[in-house]
């Protein structure tokens, strides 16, 4: 996750010097647009049909294939762009970097419930995201080494990060479960019935859609945020613009996610869980809108602390909410249909931010997403009084 953060930030480096400091507002949302794009179409062209696939595969060996891809594909990019200075390669070998995405993510999803028993699933849960709040709060250090040894070094370092990765995974014991080889023989009709079988689950399933509203509405304020919100960064910071700002303020933000995994684990659990849900949402809107009307650096510091306090527990409780939701050899294609839906709201969040910010500027687009977000908060408390979902641990 360090890697993949660091990634991002190389990546806005690299437009950010291709723009001249994103220079003309309706080209650097269409540049920023199609950084978004080439992230997230992989997910939105194979993800439907993978968790089918990982559903009969060693999940393990998945992880390690996948890692060691991404490791080729990042290096490649600085390599490819400084010998052709042509941005579409970054794009294309993004593309590729996140199509390993697609195979990974399910993977590690259905593979925790495997590997810690049920009890301990929601620490468990709460762990990995730990881990990946470090990983953002080593944004920081990404940041610097993008302003200051350059974006392609920052790239190179992250391949690296990338084998740490396949090494640490290769440590793990892990016994495959019986589901991941499958004896049925595999014919494109029995493989599309099982593709089909997985989006019936989402639908038939009540106890999905609660977990899936909530982790959707932080996802599409991600999408309006790489647009609007790096925008609205970079414009407040004027002759400072860099990235180190924007790798500072995920540093920030990623100790407030500590805070709020921290509470969720420790304090939240006697609470209904859709209270949780809906109160991170509603924190989130309200610290965007802040955001929004100021631009200080200070604030937007306070800001990121609060959002990241809200966005905790919308990545630990959707997340032990689906596995304890699904079967053992349902969930390849649960948690693949869940990161299509998620990527194509993220798209279209960007979309939207994209035609808004030359037309009506950042604090406008930025305000609509922080109303957006006030609003599913209010619906996912709706929809747990309905259900009446219990407490989180």
């Amino acid at each position: 996750i360090s890697g993949e953060r660091l990634t991002y930030l190389a990546l806005v480096g690299l437009l950010a010097d291709y723009t001249r400091h994103f220079q003309g507002a309706a080209r650097s949302s269409l540049l920023l647009w199609l950084l978004g794009a080439a992230m997230f179409l992989p997910v939105l062209v194979l993800a439907p049909f993978t968790g089918a696939w990982v559903d009969r595969m060693n999940l393990k060996r998945v992880m390690i294939t996948s890692d060691s891809l991404r490791a080729l594909l990042v290096a490649l990019i600085p390599v490819t762009y400084l010998a052709t200075h042509q941005i579409g390669w970054a794009y294309v070998l993004v593309f590729g970097l996140f199509t390993c995405n697609v195979f990974f993510l399910p993977a590690k999803s259905a593979i925790t419930p495997e590997i810690v028993p049920p009890s301990q699933l929601l620490l468990a849960n709460a762990l990995l995201a730990g881990a990946g709040m470090a990983g953002t709060g080593a944004g920081l250090i990404g940041s610097w080494i993008v302003d200051h040894l350059g974006w392609p070094q920052a790239l190179y370092i992250n391949a690296a990060t990338y084998i740490v990765s396949v090494i640490a995974l290769a440590i793990i014991l892990y016994r495959p479960a019986l589901h991941a080889i499958s004896r049925v023989e595999v014919t494109p009709r029995t493989y599309l019935r099982e593709v089909v079988e997985g989006w019936r689950l989402i639908r038939g399933n009540p106890r999905l859609l609660l977990p899936l509203t909530a982790l959707g509405a932080i996802w599409l304020g991600g999408g309006f945020l790489n647009v609007a919100g790096n925008l609205h960064i970079h414009h407040a910071a004027r002759e400072l613009a860099g990235v180190e700002r924007l790798g500072a303020l995920m540093a920030v933000a990623a100790l407030g996610s500590v805070l709020g995994t921290w509470w969720v684990h420790r304090i939240g659990g006697s609470l209904p869980r859709h209270w949780i849900l809906s109160g991170g949402l509603l924190l989130g809107a309200t610290s965007l809108v802040g955001f929004a009307l100021s631009t200080r650096f200070a604030v937007f510091t306070v800001v990121s602390f609060f959002v990241g306090i809200g966005a905790a527990p919308l990545f630990v409780l959707p997340e032990t909410m689906l596995q304890e939701a699904t079967e053992l050899r349902q969930r390849g294609r649960i948690f693949s249909s869940r990161d299509f839906l998620m990527r194509l709201l993220f798209l279209a969040g960007q979309t939207v931010a994209g035609i808004g910010v030359p037309l009506v500027g950042t604090t406008a687009t930025l305000l609509l997403v922080a109303g957006a977000l006030a609003l599913v908060g209010a619906l996912s408390f709706a929809m747990g009084q309905r259900q009446r979902e219990p407490a989180a641990a």
